[in-house]
């Protein structure tokens, strides 16, 4: 039977947040030349300041405030132009046409050129080092420059999908050194970076749309969770997004404490091509000795959504709710599982986590213990980020791991494209036949109910063949001292400084 864990009164309210706009406090939105806010972040950037490269999401969070693409995504879940001024589809829907922005410059000054464009869009699509930086690119059967401010982009086979794509950065061809140099459109301009301790951005006066209100962001890297409390208190960092619950109720009435949801696959996620997580049976038991609503207490205080495969609640049409049911904790199945499949005893194996995610790492813990009672011995190895993604993304040196993944764009697309058997990012080395065609089938369907349809028929696969342990969304708790506001959740994995603004009375 399964143990829903019972939610306790959370003592921070999202109304603490609501207070504010309440209160009579109003916001600079002129821009104060002198404003400055520290944004703490619980890893550095180092994959790559290149956005094409970028793989991580905390490093994809961060320059979403320097980048653009040809349109970009807005709070509420639609695509808005930016770079371009407008855009048509062609009825066949295989050309998309782009009408440039007149006059949008980039960070260095120059202006942003037809050429700039196609450069950047056939930079992602090349594929002659291996797959495409961007997956959906491998549809581009070329990118034409019409005249000096409009392009267009022919696709090999229709997508109804393609214009989620669209948000990929536009950068200047003439940038030589993109990953150290990093040159955008977007509302804040770089300035410097120090690893291990910040990334420095400003305010871009040039901007082609309505200007940042805080002149300078620094964000600065707490890996440390133990002193995020510390740092928020003694005044060292100004707001931190994904604060554990734990501490969450410790802030001081100085803080506003703002509750949403991390759109994020949390999942215990298993390398296929390590025994015994080959045999599909071992993975079943790993899934009946779990109780996700038990992990959620201990984790987060009885928050976040309980998921059952690939895909979270922000995208209502491909959700599956029911998902979260195909396993129902059962210790005795498990242990039977693991008997047919040659482990009666149990086995051993161990769990790497990033050390800089709390909410990862007490996940880690909780599942420790869930499977000692099927016989299985769970052993945690923490690391650090930049190995995490050396090592286990990469490298896929690893037997599982605590991770969240989170979508690329607004698209079903981005979360189930990497269990794919030809993807690059398939760093679990799933293969399985019918999950390959199943994608393949919703990739080139242009019916949109058809297209719906095929996405959860993956997503079915992958809880049916417990493709991994699916655990939660996590929730996410914003910490963000009152002399701020305008703070703003995305459906997707990003953190829109842009938007903040300093709160002028100092009475709340």
């Amino acid at each position: 039977m399964k143990r829903k864990g019972q939610t306790k009164v959370f003592s921070i309210m999202v109304l603490t947040a609501l207070a504010i706009a309440l209160s009579g406090c109003s916001g600079d939105k002129e821009g104060d030349e002198e404003s400055l806010i520290t944004v703490g972040i619980p890893q550095d950037l180092e994959d790559s300041l290149d956005p094409h490269k970028a793989v991580a999401a905390g490093t994809k969070e961060v320059l979403f405030n320097l980048f653009e693409g040809l349109v970009k995504p807005a709070s509420d879940g639609s695509f808005i132009p930016a770079v371009a001024s407008s855009y048509t589809i062609s009825e066949d829907g295989m050309i998309y046409t782009f009408v440039l922005r007149e006059g949008v410059k980039f960070h260095d000054g120059s202006t942003v050129t037809a050429e700039d464009v196609k450069f950047s869009i056939d930079k992602c699509a090349d594929a002659g080092s291996g797959a495409p930086l961007v997956a959906a690119y491998s549809n581009i059967a070329k990118t034409v420059v019409a005249d000096a401010g409009t392009v267009e982009i022919w696709l090999k086979e229709p997508n109804t999908e393609f214009l989620a794509s669209m948000t990929t950065a536009i950068i200047p061809a003439a940038n030589a050194s993109p990953a150290t140099d990093p040159v955008g459109t977007g509302p804040y301009r770089y300035v410097s970076r120090s690893p291990q301790e910040n990334l420095v951005v400003e305010r871009f006066e040039d901007y082609w749309g309505e200007k940042a209100n805080i002149q300078k962001v620094i964000f600065k890297i707490c890996p440390n969770a133990d002193t995020l409390l510390m740092d928020l208190e003694g005044g060292s960092i100004d707001m931190f997004a994904r604060l554990p619950a734990a501490q969450a109720v410790e802030l001081s009435d100085r803080f506003a404490v703002l509750e949403g949801s991390m759109n994020l696959v949390q999942a215990l996620y298993l390398n296929h091509a390590v025994a015994p997580f080959d045999d599909v049976r071992v993975r079943q038991a790993l899934c009946y000795a779990i109780e996700p609503g038990e992990i959620m207490e201990m984790v987060s205080d009885g928050k976040g959504t309980e998921i059952g495969s690939s895909m979270f609640p922000s995208f209502q049409k491909y959700y599956m709710d029911e998902l979260k049911d195909v396993y129902e904790q059962d210790e005795e199945k498990a242990k039977a599982l693991l008997a047919e499949a040659g482990y009666p005893d149990g086995f051993s194996f161990t769990i790497t986590v990033p050390s800089n995610y709390p909410q990862h790492v007490d996940t880690a813990q909780v599942l420790v213990e869930q499977f000692k009672a099927v016989g299985i011995e769970a052993n945690i190895e923490l690391i650090e980020w930049e190995s995490w993604l050396s090592d286990v993304y990469a490298g896929r040196q690893f037997e599982t791991t605590v991770i969240g993944i989170d979508a690329a764009n607004l698209t079903a697309r981005a979360l189930l494209e990497r269990f794919t058997s030809a993807s690059s990012s398939n760093f679990i080395s799933y293969n399985n036949v019918g999950y390959d065609q199943a994608f393949a089938n919703a990739v080139a369907s242009t019916d949109d109910l058809e297209k719906t349809a095929y996405y959860k028929e993956c997503e079915r696969i992958l809880a049916e063949n417990a493709a991994n342990v699916y655990i939660q969304d996590l929730p996410e708790f914003v910490a963000l001292n009152k002399r701020f506001g305008g703070y703003e959740f995305y459906p997707l994995y990003v953190q829109d400084i842009a938007k903040l603004y300093i709160v002028e009375s100092k009475t709340y």
